[in-house]
């Protein structure tokens, strides 16, 4: 059986967890939350690295071989097969392939059309063209082909942002340590006072935790999906637990904090009032540094949105795969299905995109973190073990014997190959 290196499973998480929440989402966030939301979505994201962390270990020790011998695997199959509630599983996929096939990809290309427009005037029937062509391309090629993309793509986008970002710091350093102060003192609603926003405290916890959760995905159960595909090395399920809570670090701590900087940084923030959405961050930079500002954040986004685009469809293809219907037919269903989602989003609203993805996200983040708590002790047993074989100097590798109670659970066949 082959499956894609931890490397490429990490650079396809994050292909799709950096998207427009990162832009897009936390500038909403701040809006509506005031600085205080960031200390929030940075609780938010340590919670997320240890659930990422379960999820994705689950998603490994659970991963079962497709027809072409690839690894397939993710919280329906750990449903399935770890609670024996298969009902649930054919929930969950449903769930996963309305969102991540079909609705989120539209929350995707609603935002690069709007950005091309702002920026550069392109017709949003034009983006959608585009994008679902080249799109296209990519996902036709399956999930290896997806892998490939994102392993190249995804480390450059993400470190120019970082970059500007940096930029952006050194040229106000002397305002950073208020800035810092800022939003832990907002988070707890001492400085609404001052600043006139409503609702501090609850405004900033509210949206720093739904943005957070928006963007990292940590819990929502998409994640394992890509995890599973991954041959781990060292050879035991907890080490793309690891990999996967790199992604959430990386995603919020770093890369929203970013997008945070920039527009706090800015003398254009106002918030509860003036503009919200990617347009206040265009704004903000262009506030930074000039009119190149933002001609970048509509690249970035671009980018940003693009590999979630292709991100996401290697989920849902693990979805159809657990429902047996990843047969020729059903792939290419799929592979449409989502193309023209991403036109028809180019052209919609977004309060109408926006809700009919939070209502099938909610569904598959409850089913998940049900499973997840209820398999906490399988995780537990795995940790310790993975450790424990590092503290005694030996590199940590998955032994059937050491868990006879999965015998019957798991696909025993991987676990005891040496590959």
């Amino acid at each position: 059986a082959a499956g894609i290196s931890p490397f490429q499973a990490l650079t396809v998480s994050l292909a799709s967890r950096v998207g427009v929440g990162n832009l897009a989402g936390v500038a909403v966030a701040l809006y509506l939350g005031g600085a205080g939301a960031i200390f929030w979505m940075w609780l938010v994201a340590l919670v997320g690295m240890a659930t990422a962390y379960a999820e994705s270990t689950l998603g490994q020790m659970y991963k079962t071989t497709n027809d072409d011998g690839e690894y397939r695997g993710g919280p329906a199959f750990y449903i399935a097969w770890g609670l024996k509630a298969p009902w649930a599983a054919v929930i969950f996929s449903v769930a996963l392939m309305l969102s991540f096939g079909l609705v989120f990809n539209a929350v995707q290309s609603n935002a690069i059309a709007g950005a091309m427009e702002n920026a550069f005037n392109v017709p949003r029937l034009l983006t959608g063209i585009v994008l679902a062509g080249v799109a296209g391309v990519v996902i036709f090629g399956g999930v290896r082909s997806v892998a490939r993309v994102a392993q190249h793509v995804v480390p450059w986008m993400a470190l120019a942002y970082v970059l500007v970002a940096v930029l952006v710091l050194i040229m106000n350093i002397d305002e950073v340590p208020g800035m810092l102060a800022a939003i832990v003192l907002s988070a707890f609603g001492f400085q609404e006072a001052a600043g006139g926003v409503a609702g501090g405290l609850a405004a900033a916890m509210l949206n720093g935790v739904k943005r957070g959760m928006f963007s990292n995905e940590a819990g929502m159960g998409s994640v394992p999906n890509i995890a599973a595909c991954a041959t781990p090395r060292p050879h035991h399920p907890s080490s793309q637990g690891f990999v996967q809570a790199l992604g959430v670090f990386i995603d919020t701590i770093v890369i929203c904090t970013a997008t945070a900087l920039v527009i706090l940084l800015s003398g254009v923030f106002e918030p509860g009032t003036g503009a919200t959405g990617i347009e206040l961050t265009q704004n903000a930079l262009e506030d930074h540094i000039g009119a190149v500002g933002p001609y970048f954040i509509a690249l970035a986004i671009l980018f940003f949105a693009f590999t979630s685009i292709i991100g996401n469809y290697s989920y849902a293809e693990n979805a159809l795969t657990y429902m047996g219907l990843a047969g020729r037919t059903g792939v290419i269903v799929l592979r449409c299905g989502l193309l023209a989602m991403v036109i028809w989003g180019a052209l919609q609203s977004v309060d109408t995109v926006f809700n009919t993805a939070d209502a099938s996200m909610g569904l598959m983040a409850t089913i998940n973190l049900i499973a997840i708590v209820l398999l906490s002790g399988t995780v537990a047993k795995l940790t310790k073990n993975y450790f424990e074989q590092k503290a005694s100097g030996q590199e940590p590798r998955f032994q059937l014997n050491d868990f006879p109670e999965l015998e019957h659970k798991i696909n025993t066949s991987i676990w005891r190959r040496r590959d």
